[in-house]
């Protein structure tokens, strides 16, 4: 592609921004449509749950060029984060690129790229693009149970919300509240109502292990999930080095080291008095996820300010003149003033046409994305954001130089065979390996240095020895990658106008230049 080609970006998230900021800069005039009046994605003001925080801390969830404020607290919480991104616009000066308000509710293939239908304030109107990046998030489209008797139950007063519409917790006081589910949003949302509400009760259909933040000295949640060898106990589809001893000969190290982290959270939380230690093994902690332990959350059970029912789920809604409640699997019956459904997201994009989503996925919903970012199917098209991990900001913003790389013709890519059989071999691994907990192969945790090793190898980039060696022991900084971004801000070179590169074009073309990144702390 030129320098002068159009891209359309759709969603102002941290994928969607980091996009902005990289492909403006490597010469492509870009606009992104962002449907909330605000960036942020999960962290707009529109969408922000009571309790909502970053998983791990301000270190080490940000932009590898853009440090967070020294004031914000370890962990920042969702408005915090919002702020951050709104001064990412700011210091990349990216607020020209940005169509807030204004949602792209359709888009359609054409010859020459995608003809975008976009509603806003003034009604619907079309525009064009050569490229388009789909950076609409894996958390946007909620999952809601249908769930019988809801009619009713709305009827007579009752409110119903997905975790992402539950905006406020003052909506809660005084009132029974019934939390659907257990992963990270469930328990932040029953602590933070707990405070306030007449009862709350969490309704689990099944338990996951959490971790404290902090287990004991030199031992924290980031070294086990933000260091290699954390991320090495984990079993990855090739692994190397290290990795084939921890999961060969070595097997009894790494079974041994889960079962001190094991034991270590189940006493710091308290899990066998309150009866909640979850089945299965702590390594299944990473299933699509990582779940940390809210704040509180624990201690709030043990006072009697939340109750959590496990191994159950609720299959009906009722209302009647006698009060709204809740119908459990097990026979029991909760007063239901307020129901909160922490029950996920649908991987979808619904601006697509169905034809063209059929192509984008197997028969199980599973996104065939190369490198989470290419299809190999739909020409210019390449999604951000699809390899969601706590390393977010980094995984998205690697991303983002990969696709201008892809989108320069400097990019060397394997041919289509070999790209479906990588796509095939990865999703056959994680369907194994989280028992179809996998989020529809759009989540990479706890593989997020995996994920960017392989990108940075395809951009033949290379991080000093010294600070990989580092990384080993260390939470990722992810100033350490920074040189990338100097690296990328030189202009497009001039190509044929055209679509984006295709296999032949871009087996043939130069290779990314290669050149050591700019010197860090390791």
């Amino acid at each position: 592609m030129t320098s002068g080609n159009r891209i359309a970006v759709v969603g102002a998230g941290i994928a969607g921004l980091a996009c902005a900021k990289v492909l403006s800069r490597a010469g492509f005039p870009v606009e992104v449509f962002e449907r909330a009046p605000d960036v942020g994605g999960v962290w707009s003001a529109t969408r922000r749950y009571p309790g909502l925080r970053t998983l791990n801390s301000k270190h080490t969830y940000r932009f590898s060029d853009f440090a967070m404020p020294e004031d914000y607290p370890r962990v920042p919480d969702g408005a915090q984060m919002q702020a951050y991104l709104e001064g990412y616009v700011r210091h990349f000066g990216l607020r020209e690129n940005l169509r807030l308000g204004t949602e792209v509710v359709a888009a359609d293939p054409v010859d020459s790229g995608w003809l975008l239908e976009i509603r806003d304030e003034t009604g619907v109107h079309r525009t064009s693009c050569d490229h388009l990046v789909v950076a609409n998030g894996v958390f946007s489209e909620p999952a809601m149970p249908d769930y019988r008797g809801a009619e009713a139950f709305l009827a007579r007063g009752g409110q119903l919300y997905h975790s992402s519409e539950f905006l406020d917790v003052e909506q809660a006081r005084g009132k029974s509240v019934v939390v659907v589910g257990y992963g990270q949003s469930a328990c932040d949302i029953a602590e933070a109502v707990s405070h306030v509400a007449a009862e709350t009760t969490v309704v689990a259909r099944r338990l996951l292990w959490k971790m404290p933040r902090k287990l004991s000295t030199g031992l924290d949640f980031e070294r086990l999930f933000l260091t290699r060898l954390g991320e090495a106990h984990f079993r990855y589809h090739s692994p190397r080095g290290f990795e084939r001893f921890l999961h060969g000969a070595g097997h009894s190290f790494r079974d041994t080291d889960f079962d001190v982290i094991q034991e270590l959270t189940t006493k710091k939380l308290g899990l066998r008095e309150l009866d909640l230690v979850p089945e299965g093994r702590f390594e299944e902690i990473a299933q699509s996820t990582a779940s940390i332990a809210t704040e509180g959350f624990f201690e709030q059970i043990r006072d009697g300010r939340i109750t959590v029912l496990r191994d159950t789920s609720v299959t009906e809604l009722s209302g009647t003149p006698a009060g709204c409640a809740a119908w459990l699997s097990d026979g029991q019956v909760l007063p239901a003033d307020i129901v909160v459904c922490a029950t996920g997201f649908q991987q979808r994009v619904p601006f697509l046409t169905p034809y063209i989503q059929r192509r984008l996925t197997d028969d199980d919903g599973n996104f065939r994305l190369y490198r989470h970012i290419l299809p190999t199917e739909v020409p210019n098209l390449t999604f951000a954001g699809y390899n969601s991990s706590l390393l977010g900001t980094l995984s998205a913003e690697v991303g983002a130089h990969w696709t201008a790389a892809l989108l320069r013709g400097r990019l060397a890519l394997p041919s289509q065979e070999e790209m479906g059989e990588h796509i095939d071999t990865r999703l056959q691994w994680m369907a194994a390996g989280t028992g179809g907990h996998h989020a529809h192969g759009t989540t990479i945790t706890p593989f997020a240095l995996h994920n960017i090793d392989e990108m940075l190898a395809d951009l033949k980039f290379r991080l000093p020895l010294r600070t990989r060696l580092a990384q080993w022991f260390r939470p990722v900084k992810p100033a350490a990658y920074r040189g990338l971004s100097e690296r990328g801000q030189t202009p497009a070179a001039p190509t044929p106008p055209g679509p984006a590169p295709t296999e032949a074009a871009t087996a043939s073309a130069e290779p990314y230049p290669q050149r050591d990144p700019h010197p860090s702390q390791a």
